[in-house]
Formats: C-alpha cells, structure tokens, sequence
C-alpha cells in the first residue's frame, strides 16, 4: 500500500505544476478535468501525510522502549504507543476506503426527477414529501436545489418535479435514490381508516457539462408553448415556456418555470444533455462490460427500493435489508444512515471483486 500511496503523492505533485502551466490553464477542458483530479488526489495525499506522521511517532516510541533505561520515559512513551497504534488502524482502513476506485462521476452535481406512480392525489402527495425530504438534506449538506420543472398535482405535491442540486459529491451520495419508492398510509382522503399504498419513482442524473458531451443544435427541435399552472399572468399568456427534442434519440426535455424563454431554454438543454449523457454512459458501460450487476447499483428504475410504512414509523431499504423506526426525522432529511449504509455496500462490493490492490 505505501508504495501506492508514494505514487499517488508524486502525482499529485505532478499534477500540482501542471495547473500553473499557462498551456493548461487556456485549456478549460483540461485544466477542468485536472482540477478535478488534483481535489480527488488531495484527499488520499492529506491522509497519507497523517499516516506517515503516525508511524514515525511509532517507531521512535518503540525505539525509546528499546533503548532507554529511566522507567518514567518508557512508560510515556508506552503510552504514547497505545495511543498511536489505534490511530494507525483508523487512518488505514480511511486510506483503503480512498483507495477504492471511484464512480467518476460521484463528484458531479446531479439532475433528479420525481414523479408520482400509481396511487392517484395520494401519490403526488407522496411525490411532494419526498421532494421536501431531499431538500432538507440538501440544505444540511449546505447544497443548493434549484427547481427546473414541476407540474402540481390537484390535492398538491407534484405529479412530476426535476430540480438541479449542486455541492459537494452530490452525485455520489444520492445516486442509489433512483428507483422506484412506496409509500404505506392512510390518506387524509380515506374515511374508514384504511391504509393504500401508493409510489413514487426516482431518477437521479449526473448533471452533464458541455465538456461531458456536446450537443449538435441541428438535432435539437425546439418548440414554444405557453406555460400552465401557477406563475403569474405573464407567464400563462406568453410562449415561453420550451419543449426541446433530441431528434436521434428522441429524449426530450422542458421548462416553464421561468418567464423568460431564454432562461427556460437554457434548464431544458441542462436536463436534456444530462439525459442524452446518461444514455451515452450506459452505452459505453455495456460495451466495455462495466455494467456491475450490483444488488444495490443496478439502476433499473423499475426496481422497488425503499418502504416508507407510516403506521409502524418503519422505513426500509429493501436492497440492503436495512431497516429504521424513526420515520418522520427521515422525511425530515435525515436519510444520512441510508446514504451511509449503501456506501458501505458499494465499498464491500468493490472490495470482493479484488479492484484495491
């Protein structure tokens, strides 16, 4: 490990020079993609030079128990040793978890869909809180959300809403969220007290730059219409809400829930670029046989992934068996066990396919 970790040190140093290069930084795509790297490197770098830091007190602590004859100084330094030794178990098992190789697009902001399914105003209603648990958790990670599109249900919540979340490993934190969520409880609408289930579906995508893929405008169909539901006179009277279609794929994507055109212009080709990206991605993945069937990664949008049963305050993802009673802190935001535990599962999974050396 430590001759991996000497590598990786002197790769950061490399990398380090090369983004003072005049070349590289009239580069943006370069210097982008090595910015990038030089944060990832950054992280195992900072720890490795704790590590180092902490076998050196070691072995001078051995030495002093080894060599020196005044009992005070040796049991100081014993107890020092007991200190430091705890201390090496932490920082290489944090180590390792670095050393496993990453999704590269973990660090990208993401693009994320809800819609609701089967279960009629009780669904979208579902759609909505699911919504607002997302941004109370955004909100405590200190990302920003940003609404590009929603169409309201009739008793509330949304029967679809996208919204954009930057910051930090965003994608990496909330890419296991796609897929489909039930939920189980009686409906403010229900008189005789039964509970109906009803769902909701995710889809998480990394958000696409212009770096990532380029769109031919050629193969873009633009149409104007105007908007509907709330916003204001304006915006229910005037074309400008927009509907863009890639015409090879047939994706579309659309925004009215800005006045301007041009602003809603601009969030349509977000969300389509982030589509026609993640199908690219798929692609290439298939191709190179990288698609992991992974219990918990397989992305299919059909897959049933977490219960949210209001009347045992149970939720339950059903990929990794994990299972809270604390219901509402969790639509509240605090999904961060859930985050966490299938961190843990995507890490072990790396980890029994031999990808650290």
């Amino acid at each position: 490990m430590l001759d991996k970790l000497e590598a990786i040190s002197q790769r950061f140093n490399d990398v380090s020079q090369q983004l003072l290069d005049p070349e590289v930084m009239s580069d943006m795509k370069r210097y982008k993609a090595l910015n990038k790297e030089y944060k990832d490197l950054n992280k195992i770098v900072t720890e490795y030079k704790a590590y180092q830091n902490v076998l050196s007190n070691i072995e001078g602590a051995r030495e002093v128990i080894a060599t020196e004859k005044d009992q005070d100084f040796r049991q100081m330094a014993k107890d020092e040793l007991d200190m430091l030794l705890p201390e090496q178990e932490r920082l290489e098992a944090v180590i390792k978890d670095l050393l496993i190789p990453k999704d590269p697009n973990d660090s990208k902001d993401i693009i994320m869909e809800i819609r609701a399914g089967a279960g009629g105003d009780e669904a979208a209603l579902f759609a909505g809180d699911l919504q607002r648990m997302y941004m109370r958790f955004a909100e405590k990670q200190g990302w920003k959300m940003e609404l590009i599109d929603a169409m309201e249900g009739t008793a509330g919540g949304y029967k679809e809403i996208i919204v954009a979340v930057r910051g930090e490993d965003v994608y990496g934190k909330l890419k296991f969220e796609s897929g489909v969520h039930r939920v189980q409880r009686v409906p403010a609408t229900e008189t005789q007290g039964r509970i109906h289930t009803s769902v909701a579906s995710i889809v998480v995508l990394p958000e696409a730059e212009e770096f990532d893929i380029e769109l031919n405008m050629n193969d873009i169909r633009k149409d104007l219409f105007c908007a509907s539901g709330p916003g204001g006179q304006s915006v229910n009277t005037t074309y400008s809400a927009v509907r863009l279609t890639h015409l090879p794929t047939g994706l579309v994507a659309q925004c009215q829930d800005q006045k301007s055109q041009m602003k809603n212009f601009d969030k349509a080709l977000q969300v389509l670029r982030s589509r026609v990206y993640e199908m690219e991605l798929a692609k290439k993945n298939e191709a190179e046989g990288a698609q992991r069937k992974s219990m918990i990664g397989g992305g299919d949008r059909s897959d049933k992934i977490r219960t949210y049963n209001y009347p045992q305050g149970r939720v339950t993802d059903h990929r990794i068996g994990y299972t809270v009673y604390n219901l509402v802190s969790v639509m509240d935001g605090n999904i961060d066990d859930f985050v966490e535990q299938l961190r843990i599962a995507e890490s072990a999974e790396r980890l029994q396919e031999g990808t650290v050396a």
